[in-house]
């Protein structure tokens, strides 16, 4: 019997071997095309998928130099959840901080967190691009609601959020034009 990491690794490079990279490359022209307008790319998740937020979007600003922002500063979060609830913390920041033509990336496991699906529903509000990076259910609300949905056929969160993280990293890495992955 194949022991614990090494059904972990077949898990994730079966998911990774699977992966819409048609998507992928229509999200990374998109993010191209919305730099060259001088727009920005917002991106932002709960918990680990927060933390997936901040690095692709350092990486996009520093790495790709397109500028990149996400939602995790703490004044920000208990603000905004102060003010007007956690449910609206990411949808107030959207409706204060994005412009006509900028980018959003939503990234959550379940594609079911209040917060998130009302920050979507800003985005079809305010004409935004929208794509949803999720996982668990197929039919999760979230991924109904974006331009481009990706979907992680996992009920893990880490298979899931690895998934998330590699997709979106390599995003970067093909703007960037990383050569020593082409063949």
């Amino acid at each position: 019997m194949k022991n614990f990491y090494e059904k972990f690794y077949i898990e994730i490079n079966k998911l990774l071997s699977n992966s819409d990279t048609l998507s992928l490359e229509k999200i990374a022209k998109s993010l191209i095309s919305a730099n060259k307008k001088n727009k920005k790319i917002i991106i932002f998740g709960n918990g680990g998928s927060a933390a997936i937020s901040s690095h692709v979007s350092v990486d996009l600003t520093k790495n790709a130099k397109i500028r990149s922002v996400n939602f995790n500063e703490a004044d920000l979060l208990t603000c905004f959840s102060n003010d007007y609830g956690y449910k609206k913390v990411y949808s107030k920041s959207l409706e204060f901080y994005a412009d006509a033509g900028d980018v959003v990336i939503i990234i959550s496991s379940s594609g079911k967190s209040k917060n998130v699906l009302e920050a979507a529903k800003m985005c079809k509000k305010k004409k935004l691009l929208l794509y949803t990076f999720t996982g668990f259910s197929k039919s999760n609300p979230l991924k109904k609601m974006g331009n481009i949905n990706l979907w992680v056929n996992s009920k893990a969160y880490n298979i899931i959020e690895n998934i998330h993280q590699i997709w979106l990293l390599s995003i970067v890495d093909r703007i960037i034009g990383k050569s020593e992955y082409s063949a």
